[in-house]
C-alpha cells in the first residue's frame, strides 16, 4: 500500500503543477513510513515541503494555500498527532465553503496512518475516524488496498473540497497487489464487495477488512456464507451497498477497531435503522475496540477485533 501512495502523489505531482506535500520529515527523509520517498528530489523543495514541528501549522498553512488556489497535500505522521489540529480543521478547514457561501473552498487532502497492531507507543495507534465524520464539509476515506488507495487519493486530490485520507499503519507493508501504473480513480462514497455470501452482512472498512474475510472465509465450513462490505469512504457512507446487503441477508456484524461508543458503526446502525429494519432477522452484533486508550504492547492484540471474535458474532447472529 506504502508503494501505492507514494505513486499517487507522484503520478499527481507531475500532473497537477498545483498539488504540493507538506509534513514533518516528508522530504530529505520521505517520511516516518517513506510515502513520500524521493519526490522532493524529483520535484524540489517547494513543491515537497519538510515542515516545522507543528500540526496545528502544518493544516493552517494548508488553509491558506488551497483557498489561495493550491491543492495542498498535509502529512500528519500519525492520527493521534492530529489533535493539536483539531481547531483548525473544525473551524477552518470543514466551515471555509459555508462561510463564504461558497466563494472560497478547501482543496486539501490531510494524509494520517492510524491504527494498533504494529507495537507503536501511546498515541500513535489511535482510531479516532469519528471525530471527523461529525464535521460536515470534510470527506473521510480509509482504504484497504493498495488498489483502492492509489485510487481514492488520486480522487481525493482532485475534490474540491477536504479529505482526511486514513491510512493503516497495518496495511502498509502487510500484503501486495497489482496496480496499474499512471492515473485513474476510485469513487469516493462508494463501497465494495470483497466477498459474496447470502446468509450474514459483515460490515466494515481499513485494516479489519482482512481480519473479517478470513473470519467470513473460516465459517463456510459451518456452511455459512457471509456479504463482506468494505465501505472504504466513512463519510459520506455508501447507505445502498449497506442497504441492498442487509436486505438481502437479514443478519448483520459491524466491525471497526475504534472503541465502540460513538464509533462509526453507529451511523451504520442508523442507516440499516432507516432502510432496512424490517429485513433484519436477528439483532445487529458489533465488534470493535474497547472503549480504553488503544493499550500498550502486551495487550494490543487483545484489544483489536480477531478473526475469532468476528467468528462468534457471525455465528450468533445467524443462529438468533
Amino acid at each position: 500500500m506504502v508503494q501505492a501512495i507514494t505513486d499517487a502523489l507522484d503520478v499527481m505531482l507531475e500532473r497537477d503543477e498545483r498539488v504540493m506535500l507538506l509534513g514533518e520529515d516528508i522530504g530529505k527523509n520521505g517520511g516516518v513510513f517513506r510515502a513520500t520517498d524521493g519526490l522532493q528530489k524529483k520535484y524540489g523543495e517547494d513543491r515537497v515541503v519538510d515542515t516545522p514541528l507543528s500540526e496545528a501549522g502544518i493544516i493552517g498553512t494548508g488553509v491558506g494555500l488551497a483557498v489561495n488556489g493550491m491543492r495542498p497535500v498535509l502529512e500528519i505522521q500519525f492520527l493521534g498527532f492530529i489533535y493539536p489540529a483539531f481547531e483548525q480543521i473544525a473551524t477552518h478547514v470543514t466551515r471555509m465553503r459555508m462561510r463564504t457561501r461558497g466563494e472560497l473552498t478547501v482543496p486539501m487532502v490531510i494524509r494520517a496512518p492510524y491504527g494498533a497492531g504494529v507495537r507503536a507507543p501511546e498515541i500513535h495507534s489511535d482510531s479516532t475516524e469519528a471525530y471527523f465524520t461529525h464535521m460536515p464539509g470534510i470527506k473521510v476515506i480509509c482504504p484497504s488496498s493498495p488498489y483502492d488507495a492509489k485510487g481514492l487519493l488520486i480522487s481525493a486530490m482532485e475534490d474540491p473540497d477536504p479529505v482526511l485520507f486514513m491510512e493503516s499503519m497495518r496495511l502498509y507493508r502487510s500484503g501486495k497487489e497489482e496496480v496499474p501504473e499512471g492515473y485513474y480513480k476510485e469513487e469516493i462514497g462508494k463501497g465494495k464487495k470483497v466477498k459474496e455470501g447470502k446468509d450474514v452482512t459483515v460490515i466494515t472498512w481499513g485494516a479489519m477488512v482482512k481480519t473479517a474475510k478470513e473470519a467470513a472465509d473460516s465459517m463456510e465450513n459451518r456452511d455459512i456464507e457471509c456479504d463482506v462490505i468494505d465501505v472504504r469512504t466513512l463519510y459520506p457512507l455508501d447507505q445502498d451497498i449497506i442497504a441492498d446487503s442487509v436486505q438481502k441477508t437479514g443478519r448483520v456484524v459491524i466491525v471497526h477497531e475504534a472503541h465502540e461508543t460513538g464509533g462509526v458503526g453507529n451511523d451504520i446502525l442508523s442507516v440499516i435503522n432507516k432502510q432496512a429494519f424490517m429485513y433484519l432477522k436477528a439483532p445487529i452484533e458489533k465488534v470493535t475496540g474497547f472503549d480504553v486508550p488503544v493499550p500498550m504492547f502486551s495487550l494490543e492484540d487483545h484489544y483489536l477485533p480477531s478473526a475469532a471474535r468476528i467468528q462468534t458474532a457471525i455465528h450468533k447472529v445467524y443462529s438468533f
